[in-house]
């Protein structure tokens, strides 16, 4: 039986969790806290309001994030610049130096993984992907009850 468009998605996103175990295995990193430097990386300092709702997740469940990555020395708190009553999340230098290591090996694993496909195929498997993440993030917010 050749297996669905789903089950072969569903592949995919495990080898990457495997993966990700892999890399990230006796260091205090989790899918979860790579997740939130990768948003650091690419939003710049933010607020861990800011920083929750990027990540889908509770204002409790991104202190307890921060705290372990702050721990871990991958971010540190600085106060608001305009706002007294805020912090600001930024990543140490050994944290940019990480992710910025880390955002050269994406691309490294992306043109890995294309090469499998034929050059003149590429961008209908990009155009392609894209449209079932797409479809795929309005389907799950439908079903949590957001407006898609």
């Amino acid at each position: 039986m050749t297996p669905l468009t789903l089950d072969r998605l569903l592949q995919i996103g495990d080898l990457f969790r495997r993966d990700m175990e892999r890399a990230f295995a006796g260091t205090a990193l989790t899918p979860a806290r790579v997740h939130l430097l990768w948003v650091v990386h690419h939003a710049g300092p933010s607020t861990q309001r800011e920083l929750a709702e990027a990540c889908g997740v509770s204002p409790r469940n991104i202190t307890g994030l921060l705290d372990a990555l702050e721990r871990s020395g991958h971010v540190r708190r600085v106060p608001h610049p305009s706002d007294r009553r805020a912090v600001l999340v930024r990543l140490t230098d050994d944290a940019v130096a990480m992710m910025s290591r880390m955002q050269i090996e994406h691309a490294d694993l992306d043109e890995a993984l294309l090469s499998a496909v034929a050059p003149d195929e590429r961008a209908a498997v990009e155009r392609g992907i894209a449209a079932i993440a797409e479809r795929l993030e309005v389907l799950v917010a439908r079903a949590e009850g957001r407006p898609s």
